[in-house]
């Protein structure tokens, strides 16, 4: 007998939509704009921590039941994250050519190449000085590409036995999170007396885009996903947990500088982020409020938004469409709105074509 498609979770798709949305304010903003929800803006690289949390629960939530029926095909589950992520990536790649000239004047020529042969393979992510080479936030993809070479073996995970056990895990995972940051703040390698979201260097590099730093966040999700399974989806619990989630969270990040940036930055938030995925995951207020069609209809369209909306903005504004046609009044706020435009756009005349015609492509060879 066929295992049962898990239940959509439409909340945890609407906060993507947030998240996503997030990440461009963060890149294309300025936080003081947003009044009481600067520190939020101010963040928004924390809404690239929750995605990769979200991904490792998103993928146990639909597999890993799977795999202990005995029904996971390792094959099948690549081939379905390729045609997932590929198409838009590749379209992200190809956007970037206007960046070529400066990403040579930036390099030695050696690592000029490197990031050109690895940047398609997604492999560019473990070299720190070229992990954001011609797309910033594509680095992403190449630790997600990682998660997803691994994630079969996960898969296979067995449940711990008591939610005590479950819990256990969650911790263990967590303290594990919170090393690489600990150590930056401890050893200081790059000599940055307080490190934030504008400082640079070597180390700290390494610490932001590289895959194993992020590793724990994705763990994280997929032990998250076994939580998930043994907790009921009406209870109480779960609307608390979500509550206290998203307040905790926004506590420590208004708490700005005194919270040390190597340790928000990844692996800090993991338990509230944990929690608010318990949250929207069940049957609640909370739930049926982001699990609204508009913020869902969007939030369809965050990984399109996340990976096209650096070099988009940057290729907008350097067109001079919107000095051309009046619109600069408006931004940026219409700009804003381009990009939304856009994402939707390439979700369902590009992503979605495309993942159906490579599926069929691939159903052919086999």
């Amino acid at each position: 007998m066929e295992t049962r498609k898990p239940a959509r979770l439409d909340a945890l798709t609407g906060l993507r939509c947030f998240a996503a949305i997030n990440i461009v304010f963060f890149h294309f903003s300025n936080p003081q704009w947003f009044g009481v929800f600067a520190p939020i803006i101010n963040a928004g690289y924390a809404s690239v921590s929750y995605f990769i949390l979200l991904s490792g629960f998103v993928l146990a939530y639909n597999y890993s039941a799977r795999a202990r029926a005995g029904e996971f095909n390792a094959l099948r589950f690549y081939e379905a994250r390729f045609t997932r992520i590929y198409p838009i990536y590749f379209i992200s790649l190809a956007m970037s050519w206007w960046m070529i000239p400066a990403e040579y004047a930036a390099h030695t020529h050696t690592m000029f190449w490197v990031g050109m042969a690895l940047t398609p393979l997604l492999l560019q992510g473990w070299i720190p000085s070229i992990a954001t080479f011609l797309n910033t936030p594509a680095w992403t993809m190449s630790a997600e590409a990682f998660y997803y070479f691994l994630f079969p073996w996960m898969a296979h995970w067995k449940r711990p036995a008591s939610i005590r056990r479950h819990v256990g895990k969650l911790a263990l995972v967590w303290v594990l999170g919170l090393i690489p940051g600990t150590l930056y703040i401890v050893f200081s390698p790059d000599h940055i007396p307080h490190p934030d979201r504008w400082s640079w260097g070597p180390w700290l590099q390494a610490l932001k885009y590289t895959p194993l730093p992020h590793l724990a966040s994705f763990v994280f999700g997929v032990l998250l996903a076994h939580l998930d399974e043994v907790m009921e989806r009406s209870t109480r619990l779960r609307l608390i947990l979500g509550i206290f989630g998203f307040a905790a969270t926004f506590s420590i990040l208004e708490m700005g500088s005194i919270v040390p940036y190597a340790i928000v930055h990844d692996g800090l938030l993991m338990p509230l982020f944990g929690c608010i995925v318990l949250g929207l995951a069940g049957n609640n207020i909370l739930a049926r409020i982001l699990g609204w069609w508009p913020l869902v209809f969007i939030g369809e369209a965050s990984y399109c938004l996340y990976l096209l909306h650096f070099n988009l903005w940057t290729m907008l504004h350097h067109s001079q469409i919107l000095e051309r046609t009046g619109l600069i009044r408006l931004d940026p706020w219409i700009s804003y709105a381009i990009l939304i435009a856009l994402a939707l756009f390439a979700l369902h005349m590009i992503e979605k074509p495309a993942q159906k015609q490579l599926r069929k492509m691939l159903n052919l060879w086999r």
